[in-house]
């Protein structure tokens, strides 16, 4: 019974942190914008570099790492889930909490790397137009188009592979971390431009990350496809979402 019931409780764990992530940025917003996360906006006439570096000064690489990592949290612990889940099933018991431990920072590892950079493309944008909506706009048009394309179908497929992970000692870590590793790399290729639009919005970031968030979680319920330009909605997730409306709508007789 407790092997049967550890895929549901890994997987109720982590998407409870995430719903625990996301009540913590919402609590500490204000105006939609999250203070460690956005970096302070920047006069116009104040020069690139000094305004880029006034920036890093008013926010700390450690606000700056800590407000990504929460951001992490609330939007990728449950594309993360299929991972964790084919570490654990494949260690044995007195290892499964040690392996979704490495999945989990391996994976966090390259996601914080790729922050770095995508922290640095808003803090350039910000030192360079704060305030009007374009590069917001033109990031969008960039993510609808990858959105479609058949690289991100690559990408996509590629998360749905698994690593081998072996049982014992030094290999299981290492194919853990590797594992970990893997997820990450291939799920920063499939969401990157959607977590860039929002970051350049000059207000309104938390919810420009909740809208993203919604088709990152939808296309991880999809099968793999063949690699094409396609648009791809919400697919099984609305589905599954009119599903339970009808079961509660019939339950409170209303259908």
């Amino acid at each position: 019974m407790a092997a049967a019931t550890d895929p549901a409780r890994a997987r109720n764990a982590l998407l409870t942190a995430s719903a625990l992530a996301w009540m913590v940025i919402l609590a500490g917003s204000s105006g939609g914008t999250v203070f460690s996360h956005c970096p302070a906006a920047a006069s116009g006439a104040t020069p690139f570099v000094v305004s880029f570096w006034t920036q890093l000064a008013m926010n700390s690489p450690a606000s700056l790492a800590g407000g990504w990592c929460l951001m992490l949290v609330a939007m990728m612990a449950p594309t993360v889930v299929a991972p964790v889940l084919h570490a654990r099933l494949r260690s044995l018991r007195r290892r499964r909490a040690r392996a979704t431990l490495l999945v989990l920072v391996a994976f966090g590892a390259v996601w914080m790397a790729a922050g770095v950079v995508l922290l640095t493309i808003e803090m350039a944008e910000n030192a360079i137009a704060s305030g009007p909506y374009w590069p917001a706009a033109a990031a969008a048009a960039v993510a609808i188009v990858w959105q479609c394309s058949p690289l991100k179908q690559r990408c996509l497929n590629r998360c749905h592979l698994h690593l081998q992970v072996r049982a014992f000692g030094g290999a299981a870590d290492l194919d853990t971390i590797r594992l970990g590793l893997r997820h990450g790399f291939w799920c920063v290729g499939s969401c990157w431009a959607l977590m860039a639009a929002p970051m350049l919005l000059p207000r309104a970031h938390v919810l420009g990350m909740m809208l993203a968030w919604v088709p990152m979680l939808a296309e991880r319920l999809e099968d793999p496809a063949p690699p094409s330009w396609r648009w791809r909605g919400l697919g099984k997730l609305k589905r599954i979402a009119i599903a339970r409306v009808r079961v509660r709508l019939n339950k409170l007789g209303f259908i």
